[in-house]
């Protein structure tokens, strides 16, 4: 008889890429995992994608997440000593993922950010509207020497009827990091088809998880088993910089 219960896929496929660039995993200190024993389970799960760099991203967000450099590296420390407790082997570090406002822009100015490898920058805007001076804040940051990342800007619902304002921060330096949750559909249709147009021209520099919790780790293995993965790894594995750019 067909066994009507057995999983199709009793694990999902791996991801094509090694080093993820957005994720929320650092405990205690923004909307992700609120411990580091969750956070362990996270980054288990992440592991068995094939992931074996993690380069977190916490919240730099004013009123809300007012992380500094400081708060982030004591709040990392004790997940690594709580990784390490548990056997855990995983190459983790952090930067950040800072909202284009007035914090950052003091922030900025006291030195007091962490960027990734090679000075690039996770930077977002606000899901309401552009910010106001984005251009300006962006050619300040690539004068600076910095490499700035525009972090999912297929999540931007006021640029899903503006589409040439992709082109255009994009054709003028500003890299783009789509989510593996927009393309698994875990934000809605529009969002989807956003991630999916950027893919088809060319736009897409970078993916993240942006895994905050285990609620998103089951919507991206779900996703890992899908055609519709199948044909974005198609698509985006000779074009994406993760594993390349921070070395």
């Amino acid at each position: 008889m067909f066994n009507f219960f057995r999983k199709k896929h009793d694990t999902p496929a791996e991801l094509f890429f090694h080093t993820d660039i957005h994720s929320h995993v650092i405990p205690g200190i923004d909307d992700g995992s609120p411990s580091a024993d969750v956070s362990a389970k996270l980054i288990k799960r992440m592991k068995s994608w094939g992931l074996t760099r993690l380069i977190a991203t916490p919240h730099v967000t004013e009123s809300t997440f007012e992380n500094t450099p400081e708060i982030m590296d004591k709040a990392m420390g004790t997940l690594k000593s709580v990784l390490q407790s548990q056997g855990i082997d995983i190459e983790l570090s952090h930067s950040a993922e800072y909202r284009l406002d007035d914090l950052f822009g003091r922030q900025f100015a006291d030195g007091n950010i962490s960027p990734f490898p090679n000075d690039f920058l996770l930077v977002e805007n606000s899901f309401i509207q552009e910010p106001w001076g984005l251009d300006e804040t962006l050619f300040d940051l690539k004068v600076k020497g910095y490499s700035p990342i525009l972090a999912h800007p297929e999540r931007y619902p006021y640029y899903h009827s503006k589409k040439d304002r992709y082109k255009k921060l994009h054709n003028d330096g500003t890299l783009f990091q789509v989510n593996l949750l927009s393309l698994a559909g875990h934000y809605g249709r529009d969002v989807r088809r956003a991630a999916e147009y950027l893919i088809d021209q060319g736009m897409v520099d970078f993916i993240g998880t942006d895994l905050h919790n285990e609620h998103h780790a089951d919507a991206i293995e779900a996703y890992l088993s899908s055609k519709d993965y199948r044909r974005d790894r198609d698509a985006l594995q000779n074009a994406i910089l993760n594993d390349t750019a921070f070395n």
